[in-house]
């Protein structure tokens, strides 16, 4: 699998993450069996959380590394913030984020993360409170490389720029991990021309649409997927509208025209967007991954991309176009 750089630094991954959501209520063979495949394609990033499973998807992985993945063929990458309190959903505070991560590292045995990454923006906390927890997590070894996780656009810009003020003294944001799909184009708006502009590479999450992009619900809900699940089902909803509806049967016709899956299509798409380093895919079990990865022979011609993004492209007037043209 090739090999890209994360954003503005000399950290490489995989063009493809291998994502474990879902690994808290996964059995352990299933998630060997992903990794195993994820590892034999050439994978080396995989993403996980503090928060997955509480705590359970750390943990599982921690014990799949050396027995199955030697630790140095893997790129990990962890997050920390979420908290579950229905008062205050991220906490920020260096405290609990130096904690956090101390305790990531137990579950996953080892001494040290390459990538490190703040959740979510915790507006309670001062962002240079926030950003201190990377710098410390990064002089003190226990993380290689620092980023952050759904911040807008603004708030990406505060965070990369303050981290630039001071070479040497402040560690620089390698990365950004948002949503983006063919059915999510927002961070097009202000997130990916900030994190373009200062280097820092994007991570995109669901980029498969929630599972939408892939056909499965073209004519019906499977019972075995997402949206059939009661838990998961609300997250699946917002993507099965008439809109989508009318960006996934474009994505077939593309399929259909390149004797390939509208999987294959969707996510060649967003693994080759300007500003993009790694897609996060998520599979339920290997022959699902296995169909994910195959995308790696797979390059869009100009003309299928240019029909996918008019069909899906978002609104953008003003401010975020030449504001004396309108």
């Amino acid at each position: 699998m090739e090999q890209r750089h994360l954003g503005r630094t000399g950290l490489r991954v995989s063009r493809i993450g291998l994502g474990t959501l879902t690994w808290g209520h996964t059995d352990e063979s299933d998630a060997a069996g992903l990794l195993k495949v994820f590892w034999e394609a050439g994978g080396s990033l995989v993403d996980t959380a503090d928060v997955y499973g509480d705590g359970e998807a750390e943990y599982l992985l921690g014990r799949l590394i050396e027995r199955l993945v030697p630790r140095r063929d893997l790129v990990i990458a962890t997050k920390a913030g979420g908290v579950p309190d229905p008062e205050r959903r991220f906490d920020g505070s260096r405290g609990h984020l130096l904690s956090a991560l101390d305790a990531s590292l137990a579950r996953l045995g080892t001494d040290h993360v390459d990538l490190w990454q703040v959740h979510a923006f915790d507006p309670a906390t001062p962002l240079d409170e926030t950003l201190q927890a990377l710098d410390i997590a990064v002089s003190s070894g226990r993380a290689r490389y620092a980023g952050i996780s759904n911040f807008s656009g603004w708030q990406l810009a505060k965070a990369a720029t303050w981290q630039l003020a001071a070479p040497g003294t402040r560690t620089r944001l390698a990365s950004t991990q948002m949503e983006y799909s063919l059915l999510q184009r927002g961070i097009e708006r202000e997130v990916l021309p900030a994190a373009q502009d200062l280097g820092v590479g994007l991570l995109p999450s669901s980029p498969l649409g929630r599972g939408v992009l892939t056909g499965k619900y073209r004519h019906s809900t499977p019972a075995d997927s997402r949206g059939g699940s009661e838990h998961l089902a609300p997250f699946v909803a917002p993507y099965l509208d008439d809109a989508a509806s009318r960006i996934v049967d474009a994505v077939a016709t593309a399929a259909d025209g390149l004797a390939a899956t509208p999987l294959q299509v969707a996510l060649a798409w967003v693994r080759d967007r300007p500003g993009v380093t790694a897609p996060i895919v998520g599979a339920r079990n290997a022959q699902q991954l296995t169909a994910a990865l195959s995308v790696e022979t797979l390059s869009l011609p100009d003309e299928i991309c240019q029909a996918l993004d008019d069909v899906s492209a978002p609104v953008h007037r003003y401010p975020d176009q030449d504001w004396s043209t309108l």
